[in-house]
């Protein structure tokens, strides 16, 4: 089975989409199944993976009708307000939701630097490891020294890397990201995300702009721990779906590692049963 691991969909009249705005033109509409479907198909994708893109319990209750509704769908990365005081008894609620996979703050818009290891959070985080839930990390690669200090606090909680962390490729800028990287794939247990590359390269990138960063990822995590999503549709402002499946595809000629990298991983991340 093919699982794209990292894909969304959005109403816009919901009005909690705060990053959502006219200027980001082709992905200012609704976003629906019937969007999908089409690209699945034409490019053999079995089965998705859906991922918050408002940080409201409103809007992961929206996903999770969805994913009832769509067998395509097999989980769905929500949000919780992981400082509300009743953060661990929401977590635990959402929880009952038999596609809830995992959760996912919004980290990349917080101004904060540090928000993760605020020890007020530490109810939320043993909320998700007591309910089995993943941990997906929306990180920048400012994050990813403090990443890596939670993930050995909490070393029984499951993480995975949106993006590889959305390396600077645009400013072609290599070291400081690829050396992180590399110390959270030996030191913890960690999967990683090969998605979202091409939004961070310039508008006129090419294969080659990607190359090494898609290189280290693998060489890092390798085969049993990088995961393949789309950024659907947020990836279109920089590649069509089946381009990057494809550009994705050709890392990996061995059956074996692309069956893990475009499904099994993602099955043993997200506990999915497949």
């Amino acid at each position: 089975m093919i699982i794209d691991a990292h894909q969304h969909f959005w109403d816009i009249s919901r009005g909690d989409y705060g990053w959502l705005t006219p200027a980001l033109g082709k992905i200012y509409r609704n976003f629906e199944p019937q969007d999908l479907k089409p690209l699945l198909r034409d490019t053999g994708v079995d089965a998705t993976i859906l991922v918050q893109a408002a940080p409201t319990v409103s809007e992961t209750e929206y996903l999770l009708k969805i994913a009832e509704q769509e067998p395509f769908i097999l989980g769905v990365v929500g949000w919780a307000d992981f400082e509300a005081a009743d953060a661990s008894h929401t977590i635990a609620k959402l929880a009952r939701a038999p596609k809830l996979v995992g959760l996912r703050p919004m980290i990349q818009d917080i101004a904060d630097p540090d928000w993760m290891l605020k020890p007020q959070l530490d109810p939320a985080f043993n909320a998700l490891i007591k309910a089995d839930l993943t941990f997906d990390a929306l990180v920048l690669p400012q994050h990813l020294e403090n990443l890596h200090h939670l993930l050995q606090r909490y070393p029984k909680l499951r993480v995975v890397i949106d993006h590889g962390a959305k390396p600077p490729i645009s400013e072609q800028q290599f070291d400081d990201w690829a050396r992180m990287i590399s110390q959270i794939a030996q030191e913890t247990n960690a999967y990683c995300k090969l998605s979202g590359l091409a939004t961070e390269a310039n508008e006129d990138w090419q294969p080659t702009d990607l190359d090494r960063y898609i290189r280290h990822m693998i060489n890092c995590f390798g085969v049993e721990r990088l995961i393949w999503g789309s950024d659907w549709p947020v990836a279109t402002l920089a590649v069509e779906y089946s381009a990057w499946f494809n550009l994705a595809q050709s890392y990996f000629p061995d059956t074996q590692q692309r069956s893990a990298v475009f499904g099994g991983n993602a099955s043993r991340a997200y506990k999915i049963k497949t």
